[in-house]
């Protein structure tokens, strides 16, 4: 007997196809036009000189790149950011579990989370849902160097000298760290706690009758449970690290400065387009920073790699 199919699961297979494809068309479109497209224009710009006027843009190759090499203020800018990648993802990450363990298993009674931990959580993500420009002209008043600043002013009561949060190259980039922390720590405290809410309240129990303090429950369930999610914080956070602009931007002396102690690959992207008119250097920049992220994410996911445990 033939198992050739018949012509009727064959039509019904054709439509079903087709309707997937009608589903698709649009939004793969839209993807290529404004998403591919201009990654593949950038790939071209970066190897030509165009100043942003020119219909015709003059091939001039691996140029930019080069240049970049000899380019001391790129160098800065990769410092910075890689300081970024390593210290942003740490910091932000370590508080957050630790503010995420203490509201849902830190409680007075055995493994309960504290009273009101709803409400601290919406406190705390607060911060996250200002954006980064509203956070930056905020922090500039809380870093005002004279009596009106949030954190000089009583420092100064004390007679202790004012200290240039913003215009001391040696202060001015931990500074920014810590309004990034600051605003990105809430979400994760959330996403945490969301994390820490899905695990049996049993595991944490049975490992205090085990004798299990409050520390090996940190170190030995929560952080080994949630591995699968600090591994995404991870990533995204990583990712916020090598594209930070806006409070760097907005919140700095100079634009980055000063001397250049704050400046990152995405403001010198801005810079180099938009105020020296360097189109074809600044998407040079552009792709360098994009398989900087790319090469981090894929970096990040195979290194963190590891068993998953099932609950």
């Amino acid at each position: 007997m033939s198992s050739t199919p018949g012509p009727v699961p064959m039509l019904h297979r054709h439509r079903r196809t087709l309707f997937i494809i009608s589903f698709l068309a649009a939004p793969v479109a839209l993807y290529l036009i404004y998403v591919i497209s201009p990654y593949l224009q950038a790939f071209y710009i970066a190897t030509t000189n165009w100043r942003g006027v020119s219909a015709t843009p003059e091939f001039i190759g691996l140029d930019n790149f080069r240049r970049m090499l000899g380019d001391d203020t790129f160098w800065k800018a990769v410092t910075h950011n890689a300081a970024l990648l390593v210290l942003l993802p740490v910091v932000t990450i370590a508080i957050a579990l630790f503010f995420a363990f203490l509201l849902n298993v830190g409680g007075a009674k055995g493994t309960a989370g504290i009273f009101g931990s709803k409400v601290y959580r919406v406190v705390f993500f607060f911060p996250h849902v200002l954006a980064y420009t509203v956070v930056a002209v905020l922090f500039q008043q809380v870093f005002r160097p004279d009596g009106s600043g949030m954190l000089n002013a009583p420092l100064m009561a004390l007679g202790l000298g004012p200290i240039g949060f913003l215009s001391d190259p040696g202060v001015a980039f931990w500074s920014v760290l810590g309004v990034m922390v600051w605003q990105a720590v809430g979400f994760y405290v959330v996403l945490f706690s969301a994390g820490l809410a899905s695990i049996p309240r049993d595991m944490f129990e049975a490992a205090q009758i085990d004798g299990a303090g409050r520390i090996s429950l940190f170190f030995r369930i929560t952080i080994p449970l949630l591995w699968d999610t600090v591994q995404v914080a991870w990533v995204y956070l990583g990712i916020l690290a090598l594209d930070v602009f806006a409070i760097v931007w907005v919140m700095t002396d100079q634009h980055g400065g000063p001397d250049y102690s704050t400046t990152v690959m995405a403001a010198e992207i801005y810079r180099n387009a938009f105020q020296y008119s360097l189109f074809g250097y600044a998407s040079a920049l552009g792709v360098v920073m994009f398989f900087f992220t790319v090469g981090f994410a894929i970096l990040s996911l195979r290194l963190s790699r590891r068993e998953r445990i099932e609950y």
